[in-house]
């Protein structure tokens, strides 16, 4: 007699299995690039078949987008960074450097996951210029997020006086960047945590009033 999957264990099985064709177009699209990687190829590195890529994602750009999505939120949970834990814990921060740290240390995480496939997508969407479609060409996500970090910096005490959100989120959003990070990390080989505590002490150099640091 034939026995029915029990219920939790098929969405278990459904979300590995979509982690699987995740990291397989991740390790393809980066090692071949996006535009000479077949959904066949990935279907066969996750163990699929190719219809299952289809019905899960429904084409390759989908599949690129969430796969972007996955390495900056760091799981499949539909939470924006906004609402994700670290993030708001940075916010909650009573002083300046607090939240800048907090903040350094957040955006770590995502660089680790996000910068190595930075070049991939440049070349994906110079290939297929279709590509911007899947993402709001109105809104940088990545600056609404250090935005929203400015914004509550510049209220916080120990900020720089005459600290303006635009200015510090300027600052953040190029001090944070992935390209940044892969100069030092990739390119000079700093362990991440140099990184960490160096971009910190920057930032606290520049947005925090002198004297107030530490």
């Amino acid at each position: 007699m034939e026995q029915r999957k029990s219920g939790p264990k098929a969405p278990r099985n459904a979300t590995q299995t979509r982690e699987r064709m995740l990291t397989a177009a991740r390790e393809l699209f980066v090692r071949n690039g996006y535009g000479a990687t077949t959904l066949k190829e990935v279907a066969d590195r996750a163990g699929v078949a190719v219809q299952t890529i289809y019905f899960t994602f429904g084409n390759k750009r989908v599949l690129l987008k969430e796969l972007v999505d996955v390495a900056i939120a760091g799981d499949l949970a539909p939470v924006a960074t906004l609402d994700r834990p670290w993030f708001r814990e940075a916010l909650a921060a009573p002083a300046a450097e607090a939240q800048l740290r907090l903040h350094v240390r957040g955006t770590r995480g995502i660089l680790e996951r996000v910068a190595p496939i930075v070049e991939m997508l440049r070349a994906a969407a110079a290939a297929d210029p279709a590509l911007a479609a899947q993402w709001d060409d109105d809104v940088d996500p990545r600056f609404a997020v250090h935005l929203e970090a400015a914004r509550s910096l510049v209220t916080k005490p120990g900020v720089r006086a005459g600290m303006t959100a635009g200015h510090a989120a300027d600052v953040l959003f190029g001090l944070l960047s992935p390209e940044l990070y892969q100069v030092f990390v990739r390119d000079r080989g700093w362990p991440a945590e140099r990184w960490e505590g160096w971009v910190g002490d920057t930032l606290v150099a520049q947005l925090c009033a002198p004297g107030l640091q530490g």
